[in-house]
């Protein structure tokens, strides 16, 4: 279901395409400000993209990437403008959707309808993993227990691993995520208010997760919302465009409100935030966290126990604030923990370790 996009601006007067000055503008890109036509738009747009992608070195010719897929406007347009390029520029990608069922009736239950029409659109073959399977757990029990104050928490965490997850079921090579410049610059802000030092210093680069499993990049790292929106608009891309229920407090929505009203006043200021953020250095004399492997499910984590696995034990052990903020499991709670799996449902019984990482 396609959206109007925010404020289009059409171009009155009979005013030229600023690109081709042959055709009548349609629109005045919220990146530039410049007056284009529809079918320059999408030019331009596609083609912006393949630089990024030539100039950042994001694919090799054979790879097999897995394109996360949730419905939604930024992940449809990805796949689109993704099969589109690999045809055109002859890339020899070997591409797949890759989505999560997080168990959110009314919400993920109909976004995935919309992603199994895309798998038809595009000829993209199409995976979906779940929470249910994965961890035991939907959000919507979750959110039961927890509320709606942390239930973001949980849900961030356990899908970076589902996707890492399926992308080892597809044996892909690279996971392409649909992160745009509005959600980058809004990371960048949310790690300075947090203090997440370690966050920070990796938040704006393209391509991530490279000394772990399965490496991700950001193809439209430097795309603004706006322009996705208006691109999937014109091109009457079927998208799902409902928010999801249980986010409404989330704090990242705050970081969202802020940058869209700077975008307002100064439509640059998102690549300048992330210019920012690329231009940020870490002390030498900054104790940054080593990583390592989860002791109880092998995934990749600076402590014994990766933050899925601390997590699933409160929601398991009926404490489900345990892992919430900085909260730690301690050694010796481990060990204690470890003894009594035997009789009591935890972590261990569920395919959250059943894979290699």
């Amino acid at each position: 279901m396609a959206e109007s996009p925010a404020k289009v601006q059409k171009a009155g007067g009979g005013r030229s395409c600023c690109v081709c000055n042959e055709r009548r503008a349609a629109l005045k890109r919220p990146k530039t400000l410049e007056q284009i036509c529809r079918e320059c738009f999408f030019a331009v747009f596609e083609e912006e993209i393949h630089q990024v992608i030539m100039q950042n070195q994001l694919f090799k010719p054979g790879e097999r990437i897995a394109i996360g897929a949730s419905g939604g406007k930024d992940s449809t347009v990805l796949a689109c403008v993704l099969s589109e390029l690999n045809r055109r520029h002859n890339y020899g990608l070997d591409l797949f959707l890759l989505s999560v069922d997080e168990g959110i009736t009314g919400y993920r239950d109909d976004s995935l309808e919309t992603v199994k029409r895309n798998e038809v659109q595009y000829g993209l073959p199409l995976k979906i993993v779940s929470y249910k399977d994965l961890y035991g757990w939907t959000m919507d029990e979750i959110v039961k227990i927890i509320g709606l104050k942390n239930n973001c928490t949980f849900c961030g965490v356990f899908r970076r691993q589902a996707l890492d997850r399926g992308a080892a079921l597809l044996k892909v090579d690279k996971l392409a995520t649909g992160h745009n410049a509005d959600d980058i610059a809004e990371t960048v802000l949310l790690n300075i208010l947090r203090g997440d030092i370690a966050r920070l210093s990796r938040c704006t680069a393209i391509t991530t997760g490279e000394d772990g499993p399965i490496p991700r990049c950001k193809p439209f790292k430097y795309t603004y919302e706006k322009e996705i929106v208006m691109y999937a608009y014109f091109k009457r891309l079927d998208y799902f465009s409902t928010e999801c229920i249980y986010s409404p407090n989330a704090y990242r929505g705050f970081a969202r409100e802020f940058i869209k009203d700077l975008e307002r006043i100064r439509p640059r200021a998102i690549l300048d935030i992330i210019k920012s953020g690329e231009s940020f250095r870490i002390s030498t004399s900054t104790k940054m966290p080593e990583q390592g492997m989860c002791e109880r499910c092998g995934y990749i984590s600076s402590q014994k126990w990766c933050k899925a696995c601390v997590l699933l034990e409160g929601l398991n052990r009926g404490l489900p604030k345990l892992g919430i903020g900085r909260t730690r499991v301690s050694d010796k709670d481990q060990k204690k923990d470890l003894k009594q799996s035997s009789g009591v449902k935890s972590i261990a019984s569920k395919q959250c370790g059943s894979l290699d990482f």
